[in-house]
């Protein structure tokens, strides 16, 4: 199976990508001290899209009728940051309506049953998949993409068949040429495979490059949302720790989720 990763830079003048300012607003919207009593005691989470299945070539977008989804052909935005995730589901087809009984926010530390140092466990194994190929452990990615004029990033959940395809384009348009993955605009579509059932896998492409002033302020604010983003998933990781050890089931949980109650005292962790 080959990923198609396109590398060809479009010429696009960069004044078209809005940028939330450092008191994360963005111009004729409110501030975050506006915001302030709406937040407290909120669950703040980001946005959350999936790889579509069955071959689909658009992705959903959730908006403000749960009802009524958004659909788009591709999404176009900054990539701000993105990590490892894994999740065991004894019964696979399980993965979009149960939670796993084993999940890493880091791709590295399993929480759950087995549990333990995920690069150790049989089950990230290949071989150990129920088609005797794969890995019984979903091995995935969680990309955080700023879209224009958004204060938050909607995260992008890619399953182990897109993660080549991501590969690749990281190291072509980013790690070979000495730049970090938020120092672009990218644009993500989908392809249809097929191996006797359709599915889609993501594909990518730079469009531009930030220079100058727009570098330095697109810089600013993606390394303050890296170091709030880990700061949050290690909490993350502390809690689901907490409720395993309590012997108590609890639903909700999903190794690629973002989000995080909002208190008086936490609002200056959110990675916003």
């Amino acid at each position: 199976m080959t990923n198609q990763t396109n590398l060809a830079t479009v010429e696009i003048p960069t004044d078209l990508f809005v940028l939330p300012n450092a008191d994360l607003s963005v111009p004729g919207d409110f501030s975050h001290e506006d915001l302030a009593e709406d937040m407290e005691g909120m669950r703040l989470s980001f946005p959350r899209v999936k790889i579509p299945a069955g071959g689909v070539l658009q992705f959903e977008l959730p908006g403000d009728d749960p009802e009524h989804p958004q659909y788009a052909d591709k999404l176009t935005g900054v990539l701000l940051y993105h990590h490892a995730t894994n999740g065991y589901w004894p019964h696979p087809m399980d993965d979009e309506d149960k939670n796993p009984i084993c999940s890493s926010v880091d791709g590295k530390m399993g929480i759950g049953e087995p549990g333990g140092v995920c690069a150790a466990c049989e089950l990230n194994a290949f071989g150990t998949a129920e088609d005797g190929k794969g890995k019984a452990c979903k091995n995935m990615r969680s990309l955080y993409l700023l879209q224009s004029g958004e204060l938050m990033p909607i995260i992008l959940n890619l399953p182990p068949t897109s993660l080549k395809g991501f590969n690749d384009f990281m190291n072509a348009a980013f790690l070979t040429r000495g730049r970090a993955s938020y120092g672009s605009v990218i644009e993500i579509s989908l392809k249809r495979m097929n191996n006797g059932n359709p599915y889609s896998v993501a594909t990518f492409r730079k469009l531009y490059d930030f220079t100058g002033e727009e570098l330095a302020q697109v810089k600013a604010f993606a390394t303050n949302f890296r170091q709030q983003a880990r700061a949050m998933l290690e909490e993350r990781a502390k809690a689901l720790q907490s409720q395993q050890d309590d012997g108590c089931d609890y639903d909700g949980y999903d190794p690629a989720d973002g989000g995080a109650k909002v208190g008086a005292s936490q609002r200056e962790e959110l990675p916003l």
